[in-house]
């Protein structure tokens, strides 16, 4: 065994050029324990009634236990032994997730040749299984190995492999959902969060938006598991013509390699002591071929044209954005909305906010804003307090804060799109807060934009237009009493005073509403005649809680809920929206991503309805309905889409103009319902139209 990893070790010695200089990249939070990550699920069968598969993922646990106490030594010992373990048994895929582990710690001692060749050799194992999860993941070990060396169009090439792996891989989610083995440096949505990032630095801002995309969907895959892929996200992102010829070599190379490592592995089949001495120098033979074809492969790489070749991109860049087809293909949809739209997608990152920007008819632009991850975390926790407040009077001030942040930076691109509407793809923390209620020291945003939230443009549809006939589904929690606990919070809900009359309003405005109350509103009465409606309205309790996704909820009036996981099992293909009136985000004041919120509308979307319109906040006073009032007589004209009806709503309730508005509803002293406490929660994610 001492033999095979000595040659598996031979030093590329022309890689001394490539991999000198350390360098730690910014903005990474390197996770040492990837336990959420995931692996195909026949391999971890394997792992649990194959005894050789167990001892060396035991092997493998004690040596990363050891690394991080620091002993890289000790560390190296196990995997020495894991790995002839799993060359002599042909355990392939521990074999491959062992020289991933051999890397990392090569990696730590700063030998970043030797950690190469480790990644290298797992690599050929991955592509020879044909596991795209594993492939893909190697390939972000490779990336991060040259971004800690300052080669950022190196790092670049290869974090964009472990996305193409990875969205291949997504459309059979099955492989995306068994356990990992902690075998890899950082996650594969830091790998995305990353990889935009250094797109931006390059002025690569169509990629860098394709990455941001991707990356909502792999937080949905992260927070829900089983997320599946479709068309879109398969495309992956693309590989822009400075890079092709290093694509195309790295292709030929592990090709090439793949097909030597099958004659390998039926040679190691075979009992080392019935191996005949031909047999013997074969396995060495083509142990050397390998070694060789990944040495031509790391001079093409090294070599000065190539080299030359890669530094060039940023410096053409914004010409290559032109041709990019995902992004002419996203630029298509929003061309094709009946309101002139752009998309906006924060990027939030430790030392810095990046706002990318999509518009119809120009390339896409992005604007850098000196705000760190903590300042901006707590403006937003400020700025909620304000909100869920109707006495704050500090709303206009937090509010204006992060205007400054996040729009007044885009400003003049908005202005010369003429756009009318704002598609919004928030990042983190944003997603706890309504973009409506910024406020520019004039007016709110919303005054001026609809606003459409979306979880990511390659899992939406901008253009199915609706259902010619509204018929609504209306249920109403209006009294009683429950108690619910979640995770270790034990919480009290109460029947919504307003719920009542909430739906007697829908129902006086949208004939033949069926109207479901207190016991009637149940699950086993309410699901089942859901998708007979093209709207329905549920004026209950809802919470999205951080943690996991069964500890997100909807109360129906008998006391039951259905949990986040569960609501994917609805079948709405006929629904064009579904409302949730009362629902809470960071209960207990805890914020998390906001991963719960972007898993409550894709849940929502998996069902087949077109869009949901949900709250930040729980407004009990009857802001919700004189808001829904204003709403539902607005889109029942049949003359505005869902997201111009909202807006209009809001702004009745900001100005008090409307036709609609309850002077029997309670009103705060001297404030009316113009702040943003009872109108700026709802928001309407999906398909606006």
């Amino acid at each position: 065994m001492r033999y095979y990893f000595q040659l598996y070790s031979i030093v590329v010695t022309t890689l001394v050029i490539l991999l000198s200089g350390c360098t730690s990249p910014g903005n990474k939070q390197v996770n040492t324990n990837v336990s959420t990550q995931q692996n195909s699920p026949a391999n971890t069968q394997s792992s649990v009634n194959n005894q050789p598969a167990s001892q060396i993922r035991l092997l493998n646990e004690e040596a990363v236990k050891i690394s991080e106490q620091g002993d890289l030594k000790a560390a190296l010992q196990r995997l020495e032994k894991a790995l002839a373990i799993s060359t002599e048994t042909g355990e392939r895929f521990w074999e491959a997730v062992t020289l991933n582990n051999i890397g990392r710690i090569y990696q730590k001692q700063v030998n970043y040749s030797q950690a190469l060749a480790s990644y290298q050799q797992a690599l050929l194992i991955n592509r020879e299984l044909g596991d795209r999860v594993q492939t893909g993941k190697t390939y972000s070990n490779i990336g991060y190995l040259f971004d800690i060396q300052n080669k950022p169009e190196l790092a670049i090439f290869f974090y964009k492999h472990c996305l193409i792996n990875r969205e291949m891989a997504r459309l059979n989610p099955s492989l995306l959902s068994a356990p990992q083995p902690d075998a890899y440096s950082i996650t594969v949505a830091q790998t995305y969060r990353i990889l935009a990032d250094k797109l931006l630095k390059q002025e690569r801002v169509a990629e860098a938006q394709r990455s941001l995309d991707l990356l909502k969907v792999e937080e949905l895959q992260g927070f829900l598991q089983g997320v599946r892929g479709n068309e879109g996200t398969a495309k992956g992102i693309d590989i822009i013509p400075p890079e092709k010829p290093t694509k195309q070599k790295l292709d030929q190379t592990l090709d090439n390699a793949v097909e030597l490592g099958k004659e390998l592995t039926k040679l190691r089949k075979i009992p080392p002591e019935k191996r005949s001495p031909q047999q013997k120098q074969r396995i060495e033979q083509l142990v050397l071929t390998q070694q060789q074809l990944l040495k031509q492969f790391n001079d093409f790489i090294a070599s000065p044209p190539v080299k030359s070749q890669l530094d060039q991109i940023s410096l053409t860049a914004k010409g290559q954005n032109l041709n990019l087809a995902n992004i002419n293909e996203l630029r298509d949809n929003l061309a094709k909305l009946p309101q002139k739209s752009l998309l906006i997608y924060p990027l939030v990152l430790q030392d810095r906010l990046e706002l990318v920007v999509v518009s119809p008819e120009s390339v896409p632009i992005h604007r850098t804003v000196a705000v760190t991850r903590e300042q901006l975390n707590q403006a937003i926790a400020g700025f909620r307090q304000d909100l869920k407040s109707s006495r704050a009077k500090s709303a206009k001030q937090s509010s204006s804060q992060l205007y400054n942040w996040l729009i007044k930076p885009i400003e003049n691109d908005i202005k010369r799109s003429g756009v009318t509407q704002l598609i919004y793809a928030p990042d983190d923390q944003l997603r706890y807060i309504p973009l409506t209620a910024l406020y520019d020291g004039k007016q709110w945003l919303i005054e001026r934009f609809s606003v459409n939230y979306i979880t990511a443009a390659s899992l939406s549809n901008f253009n199915t237009p609706p259902k010619p006939k509204f018929r609504a589904l209306a249920g109403a929690f209006t009294k009683g009493n429950y108690q619910v606990q979640v995770g270790d919070q034990r919480l009290n809900f109460s029947g919504l005073a307003f719920a009542g009359q909430e739906v007697d309003n829908i129902a006086a405005t949208i004939p033949g509403t069926q109207k479901l109350i207190d016991q009637a509103f149940s699950p086993q009465t309410t699901i089942p005649q859901m998708d007979d409606y093209t709207i329905v309205h549920l004026a209950t309790h809802a919470a999205f809680v951080v943690g996991k996704p069964e500890d997100s909820f909807i109360l129906f009036g008998n006391g039951d809920r259905i949990h986040l996981k569960d609501v994917a099992n609805w079948s709405l293909p006929n629904v064009d929206l579904v409302v949730l009136s009362a629902c809470e985000t960071g209960l207990g004041g805890k914020l998390g991503n906001g991963e719960e919120i972007l898993g409550f509308a894709y849940q929502m979307q998996k069902t087949g309805a077109k869009a949901t319109i949900a709250s930040l906040w729980s407004v009990d006073d009857g802001g919700t309905q004189a808001l829904m009032s204003a709403f539902y007589t607005l889109l029942s004209s049949g003359k505005l889409t869902k997201a111009e009806a909202l807006r209009q709503a809001q702004v009745a309730l900001i100005t008090g103009k409307s036709q609609v508005k309850n002077q029997n509803i309670p009103i705060a002293a001297g404030t009316g319902l113009s702040h943003p406490y009872y109108w700026a929660p709802f928001i309407l994610i999906g398909n606006g139209l």
